[in-house]
């Protein structure tokens, strides 16, 4: 049995080429995201240990403990303390560090990677080391920042960034640039650039380096570090090192941690922020081996059902049901481990793009030889010879049930099934099919009063979408011969080729249903997908200009910074500003929770505004006295007039205000408005705004407004400007990553879809051989065959698409809800354009796939067609 399984895989090579492909593509997906993981992880933990070669120990200060006295002196970690550490036993040197952040303006005056938490990194360019005379280092270099131009910053107005922050800004020597840490704007001559093996750094962030007194006075206090790094002596253990340091620093105030464990934690935390880099890869991995399945069990059904005869003969000479259900899987086996191999293969060419492609917006990930560990050859294995054993079983559980009496039977004679037993398997799976999908249904309307998407809810949808596609897969071979019939009714008006292709797609309604569940699975994925992506988008785009009545916002990227009141001036006195109102953002805290309030100026609120008050309005607002949205109104009860206790920011004590007003939700004035001056006092960043909303007069939105308007506060690169557009965009820019996996998984799932008509009307072709000879002799010319073979290619793919869409659409509807509950103004739209592609793409896509089998068709011989049997 062994031997005749590999002479039927080499005698079927071509019909196996295209399970070798299907799988092939998710193990290669599989494969690659794993060594793409192993090697970036590699890299990653090889450049930490760079950064802390020859650290032994580093010396950190502890925050105060709660209650500390105020008069508690700012910074512990002084010269005086570096000169005690150079005295410990084992400190071979002693090298303090200055560490912060800064973010820059690029030459054209825009950010420079602003956004991205912990990547704007700054520091103190330091000597190498503090000796035992406590004196810097004679060199005056730094070897953390080899320079590569110019030289070290030596006084406040000079600083040094890295080759890559060098090449993003475009900086160039001696050029000025702007920059803020977390106050005012500053700007310095650039008089250095330097390389680094900063993790951080090299994935896709920016360093600043200052002189040691400036980097103090901005991060620290003048005399002060934030850390103090030792290396040891020879012969001294970094944990002996620690060990003796801790003993010689203030217990309450300062730590001492090894180098290594330093390295550890730094490695945790890039590998935290790449680790969403993984996702996506496999996700289209899980996708093309469930697609894939399909096509696989499909190819040995069609194999099994061609070869009945010689299955007979095999059991008429004694071959057991067993040896034969072993045939089969010992030949998907073969095919498992052939697409395994392929897909490995495959998988290490996408490892080695995958940087490129996940660094397209500018992050850079650290670059590294690839590792090819264990876990990922065993996936190789485990995934592909897994799934293709798995799929082929019902194939090979079918082939054990031929019968030695089939032997007799000619080539185009179907297999001997009986209409009672051929009628009891639709009953099963009707039943079985009919019963799914009254519950997939029934559990996906059950969801659509829910309006909560939390996790609970989303796995709940999941599993009903779940079930209601694998009803769809039950029901297909039913709901073809109507599908089929109403479709073919278009393709029947091309005369009699696009009959025949409606009949030849009917004649066998569960190979058509096989060939088709590629497609109907990846248009319903990518039909829901599309949906749900383009609703949310268009809500958040209304919930960004929703209630703005401001044709431009200036806001702050942190909430760790806020905006100079002072700057609110300059921007109301930039040209073409008709009015510009500060809003301090801060939180309410109340017996039911915590909620946001806008602090706001009420003569200038209306302005820049766009409320809708259902009692009271904004022109009451002042000390003491609030107003709130109608959400937060109904659930405590709340009307104009009431008193609500709450505390604002940092307030100690609750405070009684008064509600003056009720206004309809609003996303741009929040849960909650106060009086600026009132919610500004009790602010974490007391005094200061968070938004400037400005209103300009006639129609001055422009590029020249917009550089304008950064000019008026500073051109802060820790502030935006943005205009409504903009804030739409921004908005919408979560829904990029969604549209991405969309438009792959329609690629995948055409893609399969294709390989699957590929193969299905290949072994079509080969077994109507004698039906098409016919058709030739009766007077069909070559193009009339290659019609006929495309239109059903063309039928089949309708059939799948149609069914994906209805399947799609409605969990789309249905899931929906669940975004209505985190979005107030979701509501189900269609994206038109995105349904066209998907409805029209896979048709095209199979008439094209079709080409193969029709020209073959098209090719043989009349007279050796009907010759054969």
């Amino acid at each position: 049995m062994l031997r005749t399984a590999l002479r039927n895989l080499l005698a079927h090579k071509a019909r196996q080429l295209m399970t070798v492909l299907a799988v092939c593509l998710g193990v290669a997906f599989v494969c690659g995201t794993l060594v793409f993981a192993d090697s970036t992880a590699a890299a990653h933990r090889a450049a930490v240990s760079k950064n802390f070669t020859g650290i032994a120990v580093t010396v950190t200060a502890k925050e105060p403990p709660p209650g500390a006295p105020a008069d508690q002196p700012a910074g512990v970690l002084d010269d005086t303390l570096a000169r005690k550490l150079a005295e410990v036993p084992g400190v071979a040197a002693v090298r303090p560090s200055v560490d912060g952040s800064a973010t820059l303006n690029a030459a054209d005056g825009t950010p420079l990677r602003a956004g991205k938490p912990g990547a704007n990194l700054a520091a103190a360019y330091v000597p190498n080391t503090v000796g035992k005379d406590g004196k810097d280092g004679k060199n005056g270099k730094d070897s953390r920042y080899p320079l590569t131009d110019g030289r070290a910053p030596t006084n406040s107005g000079e600083l040094a960034v890295d080759t890559g922050t060098a090449a993003a800004g475009h900086f160039r020597l001696g050029d000025t640039i702007t920059l803020a840490t977390d106050g005012p704007v500053m700007t310095k001559r650039l008089v250095g650039i330097v390389t680094t093996t900063e993790t951080r750094v090299t994935a896709g962030g920016t360093l600043t380096l200052f002189d040691k007194a400036t980097a103090q006075e901005l991060f620290a206090s003048p005399g002060t570090y934030t850390g103090v790094d030792l290396a040891a002596a020879p012969g001294t253990t970094p944990s002996e090192l620690a060990a003796r340091v801790t003993d010689v620093l203030p217990a309450d105030r300062a730590e001492a941690t090894t180098g290594a464990a330093r390295a550890a934690q730094q490695a945790v935390l890039v590998d935290t922020l790449t680790r969403g880099y993984e996702k996506l890869p496999l996700l289209f991995a899980g996708v093309s081996l469930f697609i894939g399945s399909f096509l696989i069990v499909n190819t040995f059904t069609m194999l099994v059902t061609r070869r009945t005869r010689e299955i007979a003969l095999l059991r008429a000479i004694g071959a057991s049901r067993r040896q034969v259900s072993r045939s089969v899987l010992l030949e998907a086996l073969l095919t498992g481990l052939v697409a395994s191999a392929a897909g490995f293969l495959l998988g290490l060419g996408i490892a080695a793009v995958l940087p490129d492609l996940l660094g397209a917006d500018g992050s850079t990930l650290p670059r590294g030889p690839l590792v090819i560990g264990p876990r990922s050859v065993a996936a190789a294995l485990g995934v592909g010879v897994g799934v293709t054993v798995l799929a082929a079983w019902l194939p090979s559980r079918r082939a054990a049930k031929v019968a030695p009496v089939e032997a007799m039977r000619t080539a185009e004679q179907a297999p001997a099934t009986s209409d009672s037993s051929r009628l009891s398997q639709l009953r099963i799976r009707g039943a079985a099919g009919l019963a799914l999908l009254l519950l997939g249904v029934g559990w996906l309307v059950s969801l659509t009063g829910a309006k909560d998407a939390s996790e609970e809810n989303l796995q709940k949808a999941m599993l009903g979408c779940a079930l209601l596609i694998t009803a769809l897969i039950l029901l297909a071979p039913l709901l073809a011969v109507p599908v089929v019939r109403l479709t073919g009714r278009l393709t029947g008006r091309l005369g009699i080729t696009g009959h025949l292709a409606r009949e030849n797609a009917l004649r066998d309604p569960r190979r058509t249903a096989a060939t088709a569940a590629t497609l109907m699975i990846s248009t319903a994925l990518v039909a829901g997908l599309a949906v749900i992506g383009h609703s949310t988008a268009r809500a958040l785009d209304h919930q960004a200009a929703a209630g703005l009545g401001a044709d431009y916002v200036i806001s702050t990227r942190s909430t760790m910074t806020g905006i100079d009141p002072a700057a609110v001036r300059r921007v109301a006195d930039t040209a073409a500003v008709a009015t510009a109102s500060a809003v301090a953002d801060s939180t309410l805290f109340t017996a039911g929770g915590v909620r946001q309030i806008s602090g706001v100026d009420p003569d200038t609120v209306n302005a820049v505004m766009k409320l809708d008050f259902v009692s009271g309005s904004a022109e009451n607002l002042g000390p003491g006295r609030i107003a709130l949205s109608r959400t937060l109104a109904r659930e405590h009860g709340l009307t104009t007039g009431s008193r609500l206790n709450a505390r604002i920011g940092r307030g100690h004590e609750p405070e009684q205000y008064t509600v003056v007003g009720v206004y309809k939700d609003n996303p741009v004035a929040r849960d909650v408005l106060g009086a600026r001056t009132d919610v500004a006092k009790h602010s974490f960043l007391p005094d200061s705004v968070q938004r400037i909303l400005v209103r300009t007069s006639g129609d001055a939105v422009s590029k020249t407004t917009e550089r304008r308007l950064r000019t008026a506060v500073g051109n802060s690169p820790l502030l935006k400007v943005q205009d409504r557009a903009q804030l739409v965009r921004e908005a919408a820019g979560t829904m990029s990553d969604l549209l991405n996996v969309m438009y792959g998984l329609l690629a995948i799932g055409v893609v399969t879809g294709a390989l699957g008509i590929v193969n299905t009307l290949a072994m079509s072709v080969a077994e109507r051989t004698r039906e098409i000879g016919a058709l030739r002799a009766l007077g069909m010319d070559r193009a009339g065959i290659r019609r006929m073979i495309r239109l059903e290619a063309v039928t089949v793919a309708t059939f799948g698409t149609l069914l994906g869409l209805a399947g799609g659409l409605f969990a789309a509807w249905a899931v929906g809800s669940l975004a209505n509950g985190a979005i107030d103004q979701y509501s189900l739209t269609l994206p038109w354009s995105t349904l066209f592609l998907t409805c029209l793409l896979p048709p095209t896509t199979a008439a094209l796939a079709a080409t193969l089998p029709a020209h073959r068709a098209a090719t043989l011989s009349p007279l050796k067609a009907v010759a054969q049997t």
